[in-house]
């Protein structure tokens, strides 16, 4: 299972990657991204748009589903990733890579968030949600 260790994670499947600065960077876990099956078209929200932890932020639709997607830190939406229009499977070929979503400035601490879980914690849910 391909979670690294250096992200937290939320029990909706979306990642953070904070950066020193009070920004991070967002996206759906690989496992979503399998679990989903081939991504075709993903709604992101605006630049400086402003959203508490577990606000949904957009939507993504694969040929199986649509799912809705949260945001799991209090957060201003400070860059989209404008690849994802012409090649949504970027989510599904790297995830926390040229499939990252959205990068925020974190207005909240996210050490004290609930709605974040480490890598190790992450792995547990998985595994339980799975069996």
């Amino acid at each position: 299972m391909n979670i690294p260790k250096e992200l937290k994670y939320s029990k909706s499947h979306e990642y953070l990657k904070t950066e020193e600065n009070k920004t991070g960077v967002l996206g759906i876990t690989a496992y979503a991204a399998s679990e989903l099956g081939d991504i075709v078209y993903i709604e992101l929200p605006e630049i400086g748009a402003s959203f508490n932890a577990g606000d949904k932020f957009g939507v993504i639709e694969s040929v199986k589903s649509v799912s809705d997607l949260y945001v799991p830190c209090a957060c201003k939406i400070v860059e989209v990733n404008p690849e994802l229009n012409e090649h949504p499977e970027y989510v599904n070929q790297d995830p926390y890579g040229k499939g990252w979503m959205l990068k925020v400035e974190i207005t909240a601490n996210v050490t004290s968030s609930k709605d974040l879980i480490s890598a190790e914690e992450y792995e547990k849910f998985v595994l339980a949600e799975t069996h």
